[in-house]
């Protein structure tokens, strides 16, 4: 499945932006429901965040996101206020009047949505009995120890009662649109449609869980697409009753879309329904647009890195600062699914190149990856205490001698420079040099690791032998924290470090979307991605050279690991063999791409899903013929009406046994 190559970065740019004027929206209620409205989990976080703005600028008080209640997210992110529409608010005071608990408010972020949360806790006691109600209606049994999928069954359970009672009072005026992202949030779906509730719904898999649990084993998963048995894979994981809630939600949307072609092809063979649209994920590009001072915002922000960097390797800094790249991997912990066993191989392989060719780049490179830790090292922190106290005698030093030479020069006298510092001076300086030495190597982490010896990124260091050697001329930094501007090691905030580095390196080998290139490529700085990757193949699809514009794509899908590897190892040698005024020249040419990321382009292909669903749902008031827009990706032809039948896999309530059964939509 492909995206239309129509639309490619110089057709996005003749485009209208963000526009709905098909859609009567006044006559419409638009509900969007994920398990990380207000609640920061991963990336859907990111995507529903980024893309309120300008959903807000369009839809207005129509547009409501929901998701789960957590008391210290809602004092702190939202701000309390009555529903706008007496159909919502009935709908709630229903609920709360039956013993829950919902929360209505604005979401503190850029264009300001309203939220319903509904509180998971306070409707705990309904557990059992909405157990039996999603066996009795759908045949899928939930084990009782597993915490995420309950949670999830009460948030489903809560919304599509919700749903329920809201469109009993608007009596099919307004129509409602619910999109649902990922499994968690599929429950609502999966319940609201077996009880023939008359919504128009899009469900959204950003990543299969199938997928994602394959891949962290690692498996051989693209290669074997079609060979997989999935239901016993999902059995042998013991989260055969998820996947069955996933797949019976994708199967029950109206309309299906996923984040990415790759995710659209995995979502095939693990859901066995194909995309009707891909919907890529986009970034509010003003929030990081500096217009022509990115470049200027590089130089400052490389400065303070290399501040760092001074005192990290105080009495081995044989390298030439001006002379050295800063490259990072950033993002969950997961070795494999992020590639950074590719990169760890690569790096070394990198580092026997520019010593082979004796040059005179030097490379440093950051791990931002949280990990189980105890302390800041205290090594790191001698590094940057050292550092800080050679700075202040160099500017005690530097005062005594700058008010000798202003009293030298006034007196219309040449100063004699061996006269202008005295004894003193030299001894204080000479202890600051013999405070710099040290007799161990630079330390491979910044702090104390609790799995020092089992950790991978710091396993594969020992077996690399990368351990920041005098003749070493690739230096690793392995920061398990995420970054913060009040850490007394490397205080940056992650956009001030991205724009202080040259180049980012993802390799991944399972990544739906991936917005840390995207991160990147929007700060003007170029970046490593795959094409196994969502945005990888958003990039190939759009951009003819995406190597001229700095995104270098590693092909990790029809080439060994080892080829995978010497590829990547090129693409950074040869950056490192660029001038400065080469890389300058591609910074500029990857911030170009800003646009082709902003939702105000991207928010067309949600667009599309939402007319699809509604000439689906409500086929005899919307019909696409009517609408004007061009399909963005080939749909499927089938209708999911009333009596449709779907079948899918359910699972008994002791979650062992298997039985297969036919969801009947009446």
């Amino acid at each position: 499945m492909r995206l239309s190559r129509s639309l490619s970065i110089s057709s996005l740019s003749g485009l209208p932006l963000w526009e709905e004027e098909s859609l009567p929206v006044q006559d419409l209620l638009l509900f969007e429901v994920s398990w990380e409205v207000t609640n920061k989990v991963g990336g859907i976080y990111t995507v529903i965040q980024t893309k309120a703005k300008i959903t807000v600028d369009e839809w207005g008080e129509n547009y409501i996101m929901m998701g789960p209640y957590y008391e210290h997210n809602f004092k702190t992110q939202v701000e309390k206020c009555e529903p706008p529409n007496q159909a919502i608010k009935a709908a709630m005071d229903s609920l709360i009047n039956n013993g829950s608990q919902v929360h209505f408010g604005r979401w503190l972020i850029e264009g300001s949505p309203y939220v319903i949360l509904f509180d998971i806790g306070a409707a705990a006691w309904n557990l059992d009995r909405w157990k039996g109600d999603l066996w009795n209606e759908c045949s899928i049994g939930l084990p009782y120890h597993d915490r995420e999928a309950n949670d999830s069954l009460i948030f489903g359970s809560l919304v599509a009662w919700f749903f329920k009672e809201l469109t009993d009072q608007l009596q099919d005026k307004p129509n409602v649109i619910a999109h649902f992202h990922e499994w968690q949030a599929g429950t609502g779906l999966l319940l609201s449609r077996s009880r023939k509730i008359p919504l128009a719904t899009i469900f959204t898999t950003h990543a299969t869980l199938l997928g994602r649990y394959l891949c962290a084993g690692n498996a051989d998963f693209y290669n074997n697409l079609d060979k997989f048995n999935i239901d016993q894979e999902a059995g042998e994981r013991q989260i055969y009753h998820r996947y069955c809630l996933e797949r019976a939600a994708v199967h029950c949307a109206h309309v299906f879309t996923t984040v990415s072609q790759i995710t659209a092809v995995e979502a095939n063979h693990m859901l066995h329904r194909q995309a009707d649209v891909v919907t890529p994920n986009g970034l509010n590009v003003r929030k990081f647009s500096a217009m022509h001072e990115f470049q200027n915002l590089h130089s400052m922000n490389k400065a303070k890195i290399q501040e760092f960097v001074r005192g990290h390797f105080y009495g081995h800094l044989d390298f030439n600062l001006e002379k050295t790249l800063f490259f990072f991997i950033a993002g969950r912990y997961e070795f494999s699914n992020k590639g950074a066993d590719l990169f760890l191989e690569s790096l070394s392989r990198l580092n026997y190149l520019l010593r082979v060719h004796k040059s005179d780049v030097t490379v440093v490179v950051f791990f931002i990856m949280p990990a189980k830790t105890n302390n800041f090292n205290v090594e790191s922190l001698k590094g940057q205490a050292v550092r800080k106290q050679l700075w202040d005698t160099t500017q005690f030093v530097k005062e005594k001698f700058g008010k000798r030479l202003y009293e030298s020069l006034l007196r219309g006298e040449i100063p004699d420079m061996s006269k202008i510092l005295d004894r003193d001076d030299f001894t204080i300086m000479k202890r600051a040099i013999y405070a710099t030495q040290r007799h161990s190597l630079p330390p491979v982490t910044t702090h104390n690791m609790l799995d020092d010896s089992t950790d991978p990124i710091l396993s594969n260091i020992r077996r690399i032998g990368l351990f920041n050697g005098r003749n070493d001329r690739v230096k690793i930094v392995f920061h398990p924290e995420f970054l913060s501007s009040t850490s007394p090691l490397l205080p940056m905030d992650y956009e001030e470090f991205v724009r202080g580095c040259h180049l980012g390196v993802f390799p991944s080998y399972y990544e739906p979307w991936g917005y840390t290139p995207g991160e990147c490529t929007v700060m003007g700085i170029p970046s490593v991605t795959t094409n196994l990757s969502g945005f990888g193949c958003f990039m190939e699809e759009h951009v003819s050279d995406p190597s001229e514009y700095g995104i270098y794509i590693v092909d990790r899908r029809f080439r060994s690991a080892d080829e995978s590897c010497n590829q990547l190892t090129q693409f950074m040698f040869s950056f490192c063999q660029q001038s400065r005024r080469q890389r300058i020249i591609q910074r500029n040419r990857t911030e170009r791409l800003s646009d082709l990321l902003d939702w105000r382009y991207l928010g067309r292909f949600y667009m599309y899903a939402r007319h699809l669903a509604l000439s689906r749902s409500f086929p005899s008031k919307f019909k696409m013929d009517h609408l004007n827009i061009a399909p963005v990706s080939p749909a499927n032809t089938h209708t999911l009406s009333d009596d449709h039948v779907t079948p899918y896999i359910g699972v008994l309530a002791d979650g062992n046994s298997a039985l297969n059964h036919y969801f009947i939509l009446k």
